[in-house]
């Protein structure tokens, strides 16, 4: 039965996401939202960047945000409301191919448990990351793995999902060139040639690696900063590789330390990726945290 329609929702949907299951749970999301008295305004995207768009120019008239759509959905719409610094509740409906969002904050991957959840469910609060102008909900990462997402054919993700990513991950380590790199993380100096670096708040990173679940705490105002050195023989490759997979991070050509604030410094600009998109190309960048932005409702 249909409440009295009291609160405003706007719904953000990326219909090509994943495999565009959204489209044909469309109605029935809709009606669920109605169900819990929330008068809905839909906005679907058509190109990239929209999401923030909408966020910006109409968010602050709704009572909740819900997107529907893939990591890269949530990051636009979270950007949109962080630049005009407007907290409010957001629900989110995973429609992606991997979900590492969704996977990180143990949020449903049924269609219709997420929306109802994004309605209904408690409101928790977590941080986001201030990357120059930009934002990112879980992940900044250059080098190997972090240009996966976007690099990645959409067919073939669409088709086998996290091996894609895989497949696409263990193509770019064939062909890994060192970055050198100053990396400042809370004062702490760490100069080297590296191959990939993190700065997360997350448990999974890039749809291939994970952190310990006992390192992070996405509400603490610290992200986890993880760097790979440049392996010089296949040796260091296995050594790098075995230590990723076992979460065993004692290996010299692995760090993984905390920190408020990272600095990144690169003699040539360097290409980031914030949340598995491409976000263009820095010399030198600052990361700060955004203690508990997030308004999830889950």
């Amino acid at each position: 039965m249909i409440k009295e329609l009291n609160r405003k929702l706007l719904l953000i949907v990326n219909p090509v996401s994943g495999k565009k299951v959204i489209l044909p749970a469309l109605t029935d999301v809709i009606r669920s939202f109605m169900e819990e008295g929330y008068s809905v305004t839909t906005m679907v995207t058509g190109e990239r960047g929209e999401a923030t768009d909408f966020a910006v120019r109409y968010a602050k008239d709704y009572n909740l945000i819900v997107c529907a759509g893939g990591d890269g959905t949530i990051n636009e719409t979270i950007t949109g409301l962080a630049s005009i610094g407007l907290k409010k509740p957001i629900g989110y409906i995973p429609c992606g191919s991997t979900n590492d969002f969704a996977n990180a904050h143990n949020l449903s991957l049924d269609i219709q448990t997420a929306a109802k959840n994004a309605a209904t469910g408690a409101i928790s609060a977590y941080d986001i990351g201030q990357f120059d102008k930009k934002c990112f909900v879980y992940v900044a990462a250059f080098g190997a793995f972090s240009g996966v997402s976007y690099n990645t054919d959409q067919n073939l993700k669409n088709a086998v999902g996290h091996a894609a990513y895989i497949m696409s991950g263990f193509w770019e380590l064939a062909q890994i060139r060192p970055i050198r790199a100053k990396i400042t993380a809370d004062g702490k100096v760490y100069e080297d040639d590296f191959v990939f670096g993190a700065v997360c708040n997350t448990n999974t990173v890039g749809a291939t690696l994970t952190l310990p679940d006992n390192l992070v705490d996405m509400s603490d105002g610290k992200f986890e900063l993880l760097l790979i050195r440049m392996p010089e023989d296949l040796i260091d490759l296995e050594e790098i590789v075995s230590g990723l997979f076992d979460k065993d991070y004692s290996s010299p050509l692995l760090e993984l330390v905390q920190a408020k604030e990272v600095r990144v410094e690169t003699s040539e600009p360097l290409e980031w990726a914030l949340d598995g998109e491409a976000s263009g190309a820095y010399s030198d960048v600052t990361i700060k945290p955004i203690p508990k932005f997030l308004q999830l409702r889950s």
